[in-house]
């Protein structure tokens, strides 16, 4: 185990360990997606982890996914999140913001009746969305007109902006899992021509420009990125996950990232193949895995070079000391599925600690 636990150098800083926490939404901010301080509580729980990658975050106004998910593009979301990285940082923790569009996973009932933008008129199928109404139907989105996304490119800046001053030690740009940026990306979703839409290069066009433009503000090694190449959360596929992973890896080499985290398999099991081993062949920075690795495992996958680092999601959720679970070798509480998007402390403050178990 005693590779997870060696420094690491992450962009801008050093992280003491490579037991990262996964970006979770759980959905338990206040009125008007403000952040508040039982979310601060939660992070605090979990300032052991090398790096905390915070939940999705509205990067700007109108595009809600989970009717209580966070934003970033307000005075009071900054002021809310203050609470999150003050409380981490008098922890001794350390922790990123990942910001987002939900794209075509957005749904009218929450956001004023406005209708969801994507790459191509191509909606979600097989699967609802949770409103206050109950659980709808995704619909229709729009297709995003050339000229609007310069745009969207200054909504994620401005979100970085935000995150600055709100005292996050950088940004993840969410390239994954069916929003926006991913339904840009991948073939499945994106059917668009022009600058936008055909080649690789083209699809890639609007995620590099976000990252691009969050740079510029966070600073040099303050940005992360997260691409899910597999998984077809989302109704998401890929014609060439694997050609398309390995073209992108070698791209981004020309941004000076703090990180590549890439979630390596599907939830469903629609699409399988190895996405990590093209990845690491050709990204040269700092590469972290997701999705599935127990502690035994991440351990051999950085000590053989596969990875730099580890990031664990729902396991962080049930167990807030679980750096310290991993190297003692103790065992781990168990999540709890029905109440990962319900709000309140059950499920999400209340899981034990050694120390308090």
């Amino acid at each position: 185990m005693s590779t997870l636990f060696n420094p690491l150098e992450l962009g801008a800083m050093t992280v003491p360990n490579r037991v990262f926490m996964a970006p979770l939404t759980r959905c338990r901010a206040s009125a008007g997606h403000v952040p508040n301080a039982l979310m601060a509580e939660y992070y605090a729980q979990r300032a052991g982890a090398g790096l905390i990658i915070a939940e999705a975050t509205m990067a700007m106004e109108g595009h809600s996914s989970f009717w209580m998910e966070p934003g970033i593009h307000s005075a009071a979301q900054v002021a809310g999140w203050r609470l999150t990285t003050d409380a981490v940082h008098a922890a001794g923790g350390r922790i990123f913001l990942q910001i987002w569009h939900g794209g075509r996973a957005c749904h009218p009932s929450l956001n004023g009746g406005a209708q969801p933008v994507a790459p191509s008129p191509i909606a979600i199928t097989g699967d609802e969305v949770n409103t206050p109404e109950g659980k709808k139907p995704y619909v229709m989105p729009r297709a995003l007109r050339d000229d609007e996304l310069s745009g969207i490119v200054t909504g994620f800046k401005k979100a970085a902006e935000n995150a600055r001053a709100a005292g996050f030690d950088g940004v993840e740009v969410h390239g994954a899992n069916g929003y926006l940026l991913d339904e840009f990306l991948r073939d499945g979703a994106n059917q668009r021509t022009g600058p936008y839409g055909g080649s690789v290069e083209n699809r890639a066009r609007l995620m590099l420009e976000v990252i691009d433009a969050v740079s510029s503000v966070s600073g040099s090694g303050r940005v992360g990125l997260r691409i899910s190449p597999l998984n077809s959360y989302n109704d998401m596929i890929d014609s060439d996950p694997i050609g398309l992973s390995s073209w992108l890896a070698t791209r981004l080499n020309e941004f000076r990232l703090a990180y590549l985290h890439v979630m390596r398999s599907d939830f469903f099991q629609q699409q399988r193949g190895d996405v990590m081993t093209p990845v690491r062949a050709n990204y040269q920075g700092v590469l972290i895995g997701n999705m599935g690795y127990t502690g035994v495992e991440a351990a051999t996958a950085i000590a053989r070079g596969d990875v730099d680092a580890v990031a664990f999601g729902s396991s962080f959720l049930a167990n807030p000391d679980l750096p310290e679970r991993i190297r003692t070798g103790s065992a781990l509480n168990k999540p709890d599925p029905a109440t990962f998007y319900t709000p309140g402390a059950e499920g999400y403050t209340d899981y034990p600690s050694l120390s308090s178990s």
